[in-house]
């Protein structure tokens, strides 16, 4: 994937409904609240708060969360749900994390190991979900792969030629900058003859030659701004990053897909790859377990983070690459989902090219004949997706496609004119709805935990809420249970920054179809009443 209003439809009498049950009809008495009685956060969130942040409350903490651990504390005490099955379409997942213990779908139907498919859905041993990719790590660009094909007087291929060498010259500019800072880093660390030097070091240097003087000089700079272990950690993801991208990405030469063996242009070979949800390495798996964590990770251990939902099982898909992900593969992991019992599709990917999006159509369009919502991230460029086309979403033109799809656009934590995360997408056309999306703490691979952003991390926390609803809300459908994220949401009526941009400003209500966050404690309320 490419590196995704507030009157307060809480209630005032929250005191009067802190021992109620959601089933109780009081609920239905609760009274909007304007955003004008929510003040600003005084002072910086702090480190506890930050590894929650995306499940605090707006009234109690000021701080733009869900309100889940509210909800739990309020309304699911004591109250019991039922499984559902959450799909999680992304890079792989680390279904061994001891954090996913007991969150992990099984399918009851597969004998494991025996080399039989033994429920005859086409997939062998497919016992906690499948791998399309098989070995794929890295891949190129779809833009890159379109120009690959050659130029066929299309608009598309002049709009991904367009495209192709702006990113081409990005990169080399990026390269320009890594080759200068990883020689400043060398320099001075062969001069104090360490690698693991501080700001304090660095400013001890004396010396006469330039170069070396121009070096201290930037480091300078960076080490005042970052810690030095943060930026060695940074640098060597910046590295990774650079490289990907002319490697892979945007490399004419390179074929990902010769490994896996199968053509991504032919639909009518659909039983490929292998059971190996996290993929050839672990380390590869990291966005999706992150992803699968914040939706499942236990509540309550003392590891890591809490996942939103409680009642739910992890069901990994293996789609997404390195690079972007092929139509076909997204078009039957869907499917897959669909068909072995997913109520909820997290899909935390996206691209600006899809040549075959007529089959995403149709999977997306299946899935919604089998009563399956799929949550899925709007998208890092910081861009408006009312002007830029963004891929997957759920329409024709004008005309919407299926009626269980919504986008998710990511919120940071700081309530005020800096709410909006500044590489979320965003658009009044697209993007449904805001969630946290900035430096949520969840599970990687290997029994660790990271902070990660993107809005590839608020779209699994609306994935995580839609889960609540369909666990103690079984009867609802998935058309209603988008009704609900989008409507049950906070309305917040102020002027924010998008895109990074402080020049660039926007009424948050213009912002999203429903100009709202998410919300779980009203989600649920709403879900109480409309089950009735």
């Amino acid at each position: 994937m490419n590196s995704i209003k507030l009157t307060i439809s809480l209630g005032v009498a929250f005191l009067f409904l802190a021992g109620c049950s959601a089933s109780k009809s009081s609920f239905v008495n609760l009274k909007p609240l304007t955003s004008e009685t929510v003040p600003l956060k005084n002072g910086k969130i702090s480190d506890a708060e930050l590894l929650r942040w995306s499940h605090l409350d707006l009234i109690k903490d000021t701080i733009p969360g869900m309100s889940v651990d509210r909800a739990y504390e309020e309304l699911l005490k004591n109250k019991k749900g039922q499984k559902v099955i959450v799909a999680v379409i992304d890079s792989g997942t680390d279904i061994e994390h001891e954090d996913l213990k007991g969150r992990v779908w099984t399918n009851a139907k597969e004998i494991p190991g025996n080399g039989i498919d033994d429920d005859n859905n086409g997939y062998v041993d497919d016992i906690h979900g499948w791998n399309f990719l098989g070995d794929v790590v890295n891949e190129n660009l779809e833009m890159t792969r379109i120009l690959k094909k050659g130029d066929d007087g299309s608009d598309t291929f002049k709009k991904a030629e367009k495209k192709f060498e702006e990113k081409k010259q990005e990169a080399m500019a990026n390269k320009q900058q890594l080759d200068f800072i990883l020689a400043a880093d060398k320099a001075i660390s062969e001069h104090l003859k360490k690698e693991d030097y501080t700001l304090e070091d660095v400013k001890s240097i004396l010396t006469s030659n330039p170069t070396l003087g121009n070096y201290k000089m930037v480091m300078v700079q960076v080490l005042t701004r970052t810690p030095a272990e943060e930026f060695k950690k940074g640098i060597e993801e910046f590295k990774d990053y650079v490289y990907d991208q002319l490697n892979y990405h945007l490399n004419l030469e390179y074929d990902g897909r010769k490994l896996l063996g199968d053509n991504a242009e032919d639909f009518s070979t659909k039983f490929y790859g292998n059971n190996q949800v996290w993929g050839p390495d672990k380390k590869h798996a990291l966005h999706g377990t992150h992803v699968a964590g914040i939706i499942a990770q236990v509540r309550g251990n003392n590891l890591g983070g809490d996942g939103v939902a409680t009642n739910v099982e992890i069901m990994a898909i293996r789609a997404v690459p390195n690079g972007d992900e092929y139509d076909k593969d997204i078009a039957l992991a869907i499917r897959y989902a669909a068909d072995n019992g997913a109520k909820i599709i997290n899909g935390s990917f996206g691209k600006g090219f899809s040549p075959q999006k007529e089959w995403v159509y149709e999977a997306i369009q299946y899935a919604a004949s089998k009563d399956v919502l799929f949550v899925h991230a709007a998208g890092n460029d910081g861009e408006d997706l009312n002007v830029v086309e963004s891929y997957p979403n759920d329409r024709v033109g004008e005309n919407e496609i299926a009626n269980n799809f919504i986008k998710i656009g990511a919120l940071n934590h700081d309530y005020g004119t800096k709410m909006v995360a500044d590489f979320s997408n965003y658009g009044k056309k697209d993007v449904d709805v805001f969630a946290p999306g900035v430096k949520i703490y969840a599970t990687v691979p290997d029994n660790k935990y990271e902070h990660q952003q993107g809005t590839s991390m608020a779209s699994p926390n609306v994935a995580g809420v839609a889960a609540l609803i369909r666990s103690y809300y079984p009867s609802l459908t998935a058309p209603q249970v988008k009704q609900i994220l989008k409507e049950s949401g906070v309305a917040i009526d102020r002027t924010v920054i998008v895109g990074g941009e402080a020049s660039n400003k926007a009424s948050f209500t213009e912002l999203s179809v429903s100009g709202k966050i998410v919300n779980a404690y009203n989600a649920l309320l709403m879900a109480d009443k409309m089950s009735k």
